[in-house]
């Protein structure tokens, strides 16, 4: 018999590619009690949601009211929830209709396995939407049946044109509006194959430079505020009332794991900037906020959720990631990284004895898992796969002042991650579109 979840991705999956006006609906930033329900209507007015467990009747109720001015977009935060239960919902606007099924993280003190899934890098030029099957990777990736799913930047590319008569219409344009910025987004949600995986899982998602232009340094970037409004307006993610554009966060699943999803791009000093004691990616907040939480984690494994890699050197004339490093491996003259934070958090968490710290990461387009020493009796991992479908990269040396270890590298194929996480290990996957699984490492946590 097919699972539910698995029946629910094919069906959606067999939907027409070209309709344009569908009830799109997605569930994120999943904790053991709580979710953000996310939802773009067919108009404006009221999107009705029936929720419960899937094993039992919907008897949860909540209305969103979608209107123009914020693209027909709403979220509602689901409270009370159980934890570790798979609940099911239904939404409905106007005579449009749409399904989906979420599980809640389990209760912090219990030792249950996670299955998670991370990728970035979704619709480069001459890589968006594919007219005859869609984004089929998310096809493959539904069928490993996750309990969430980490996409690490580049969600959409709103500054890539992208046409051609292999692909669906409507992304020949580079964003410069708001109104454009929510075409980009649009645009890649209504992936019949996107649809169908987020109708089976929970998302968290971060944005990294593409959402707004490439390469883009935060308060120097006279797009970022529409590019993130346009972010924030297509994701389940709720900030804080306080903080409404903050999207950095945290979340525990289980005993096991705590992630801690970094903002990379709108705190950061100008790339072109020399490195320094100055110099931030992240913001003097959010690099306290990371160090102490990560700190303080309780958790068997920490995973921290970065959209750029700290070992391996990007950009030409000015770093874009955490590395100082020349195509060499070795550290620039006139160095325009930022490894001076990024050397810095890792040595507070070296000081303060932090175990089992993995780094996710996209950005660079190929799949590697490197084993870090930064200084002798410290070690930690770097995972990264991607792109979904775009452009491919290739691995290249990575920054020799990290004491690297390449475990496995691979360019020229679309492709995500699992780490899978158990009391004994945590296993490590790389897998391709077609659902092949090209590598697999386990690590015994400390």
């Amino acid at each position: 018999m097919i699972p539910r979840a698995i029946l629910l991705v094919l069906l959606l999956a067999c939907l027409p590619a070209g309709a344009a006006d569908r009830l799109l609906v997605s569930v994120g930033d999943v904790t053991a009690t709580a979710a953000v329900l996310w939802a773009r209507g067919v108009s404006a007015g009221v999107v009705g949601v029936e929720y419960g467990p899937a094993a039992d009747r919907l008897a949860g109720n909540v209305t969103l009211r979608v209107a123009s001015r914020e693209d027909l977009t709403g979220k509602a935060h689901l409270t009370g929830l159980r934890p570790a239960t798979r609940y099911a919902y239904r939404a409905r606007s106007r005579e449009a209709a749409a399904t989906g099924e979420f599980v809640t993280a389990p209760a912090p003190d219990a030792s249950a396995p996670v299955r998670l899934l991370w990728s970035g890098d979704l619709g480069s030029g001459r890589f968006c939407r594919p007219a005859d099957r869609g984004y089929r990777i998310f096809s493959a990736m539904a069928r490993r049946r996750p309990d969430f799913f980490l996409f690490v930047g580049d969600t959409v590319y709103a500054d890539h044109r992208c046409s051609g008569p292999d692909v669906v219409a409507g992304a020949d344009f580079v964003a410069t509006t708001l109104a454009d910025f929510r075409r980009k987004h649009l645009y890649n949600r209504q992936d019949p194959a996107l649809r169908a995986f987020l109708a089976g899982t929970s998302v968290y998602a971060i944005w990294d430079d593409h959402e707004v232009r490439n390469n883009f340094a935060g308060p120097s970037e006279p797009l970022m505020p529409v590019g993130r409004q346009a972010f924030l307006e297509y994701w389940p993610i709720l900030p804080p009332g306080e903080e409404p554009t903050r999207l950095y966060r945290a979340f525990r699943w289980g005993r096991l794991l705590e992630v801690f999803i970094l903002d990379t791009r709108q705190y950061r000093s100008a790339n072109t900037e020399l490195d320094g004691p100055a110099k931030t990616m992240l913001g003097p907040a959010q690099r306290r906020w990371l160090i102490e939480g990560v700190t303080a984690s309780t958790a068997v494994w920490k995973l921290v959720v970065t959209s750029v890699p700290l070992s391996v050197p990007t950009g030409r004339t000015n770093h874009d990631s955490w590395s100082n490093a020349s195509v060499w491996g070795i550290p620039e003259e006139k160095p325009t990284g930022f490894t001076v934070e990024r050397d810095a958090i890792l040595h507070a968490f070296r000081e303060r004895d932090v175990r089992n710290l993995v780094f996710i990461a996209a950005d660079v387009h190929h799949a590697e898992v490197i084993r870090l020493r930064p200084a002798p009796g410290f070690t930690v991992h770097e995972f990264i796969a991607g792109p979904l479908s775009a452009t491919h990269g290739r691995p290249r040396i990575l920054d020799m002042a990290l004491n690297p270890q390449s475990l496995f590298a691979l360019a020229g194929v679309n492709n995500f991650g699992e780490v899978i996480v158990e009391p004994a290990h945590l296993t490590v996957r790389i897998i391709d579109e077609d659902g092949t699984e090209l590598f697999t490492h386990k690590i015994t946590p400390r």
